[in-house]
């Protein structure tokens, strides 16, 4: 099954904004000067990033001289094949037991995110417990109940401002008592500019490296689609405190800013792992590289 069940319909203003770019930019009859200008000036505009697009273009370049491609159409098929290879990574397979932390600043979904991961492990046949470490915000832990409860997962939760370390360790407890394959550990949204929170993650890294050293390790990071760039700085910073694994990207249905995958990729050489793609429980699917560049492309 591909990114999305409809392309159309989930992708259409990505696909709108940066595929119809591309699209105008190759109605060129030389691949002059102007014609890279005005396609660097397309991928930029459509959040793909100054740094991205010089990249994706460099490599056009060098391509076409060499293979000596001089027509737009045959140098189209040639950007396509660079924009796939530049966010398509060979991501291994999970093994168990599975802990998948995940980070993110407020208001990008995060908890939302986690429900919806836990149903599709659940989905998948394992057993899923959600450690609540978000002890700072307000009914956190209430919130991501709800989720837990709607994918019929166990939650570890404790009081509101607790330390966050005891419940990931409380949480890994539960889970090697009941041999449990996934936990999915939920953080508090953290602000780049508050050195103690970011201290905070790196400590339930460490208990959770201590408590249970043979597990697959993933760190995630849930990013809004809609904010654009600003999604490149936001996994800048939290990969200083935590090396990240892969992006979780939410609201990609309703984004036109779809040109930040690319972005991603090729200037932090991160996957996006999963798509977020709606609001139901079941709306977060495993990003598949191709289908997201043929959607752009069609």
């Amino acid at each position: 099954m591909g990114i999305f069940a409809n392309i159309k319909e989930f992708l259409s203003k990505t696909k709108d904004n940066l595929g119809r770019k591309i699209f105008e930019v190759f109605k060129a009859r030389a691949l002059d000067e102007d014609f890279y200008e005005n396609l660097e000036t397309a991928l930029i505009s459509a959040d793909v990033g100054v740094t991205a697009a010089e990249k994706i273009i460099g490599e056009l370049k060098d391509t076409l001289y060499r293979k000596k491609i001089a027509n737009p159409e045959a140098a189209r098929i040639e950007l396509k094949r660079i924009m796939l290879e530049s966010i398509d990574y060979d991501i291994p397979d999970y093994t168990y037991p599975l802990v998948i932390l995940v980070a993110g600043v407020n208001g990008v979904g995060k908890t939302t995110a986690i429900g919806k991961l836990a149903k599709l492990f659940m989905t998948e046949g394992k057993t899923v417990v959600v450690a609540a470490a978000d002890t700072f915000r307000a009914a956190a832990s209430e919130q991501l109940e709800i989720w837990a409860k709607r994918a019929g997962v166990r939650i570890v939760r404790h009081s509101e401002g607790s330390d966050p370390a005891a419940v990931v360790f409380d949480a890994i407890a539960s889970a090697k008592a009941q041999k449990t394959d996934v936990i999915l550990v939920d953080t508090a949204g953290r602000l780049h500019n508050k050195k103690n929170l970011m201290e905070e993650l790196k400590k339930i890294h460490r208990v959770i490296s201590r408590e249970l050293p043979e597990a697959d390790r993933r760190n995630y990071i849930v990013l809004d689609a809609t904010t654009g760039q600003n999604a490149v700085t936001q996994v800048d910073i939290f990969n200083e405190a935590i090396d990240i694994d892969g992006i979780i990207l939410t609201k990609m249905d309703g984004t036109a800013k779809g040109g930040v995958v690319l972005a991603i990729s090729a200037e932090l050489e991160i996957p996006v792992v999963y798509a977020g793609i709606g609001e139901k429980i079941d709306d977060l699917i495993k990003f598949e590289p191709k289908d997201f560049i043929d959607a752009i492309f069609a």
